[in-house]
């Protein structure tokens, strides 16, 4: 599900949106790409340094939309290639997912851990 055109964009400059969907409404939150590591079964680690409506939503709904995109990797319609990650997420606070964002990221509170159910392509 994890194409190497999404891991290419993953290592180079961009914002991330992730959307959740809580009881008060929608909520957006932003990420850095080179921030987002790939576990070896395709879940998607995030460093969550605040993220607490984020957190309070995901406990609502589980259910995360994701955009992530580079300028700089060619896409499906010339330079610059955007994917839409839809999924369902979970916050971690210990345990090996968490020891591995916590070694690169001293300030993460968590490990938001996305495993996704769709990933497309859109750009």
């Amino acid at each position: 599900m994890i194409t190497e055109t999404l891991l290419e964009v993953l290592k180079k400059d961009g914002v991330v949106a992730i959307a959740t969907l809580g009881e008060d409404g929608p909520h957006l939150v932003n990420t850095w790409n080179s921030y987002i590591r790939v576990a070896d079964d395709g879940r998607l680690l995030i460093p969550a340094g605040y993220m607490h409506q984020t957190e309070k939503n995901i406990d609502f709904n589980p259910e995360v939309l994701i955009t992530v995109g580079s300028s700089k990797v060619p896409g499906l319609h010339g330079p610059g290639a955007g994917f839409l990650i839809k999924g369902k997420a979970q916050f971690i606070t210990a345990g090996a997912d968490f020891d591995l964002l916590k070694a690169k990221f001293s300030w993460l509170r968590a490990t938001l851990a996305v495993t996704p159910d769709s990933v497309t392509q859109t750009w």
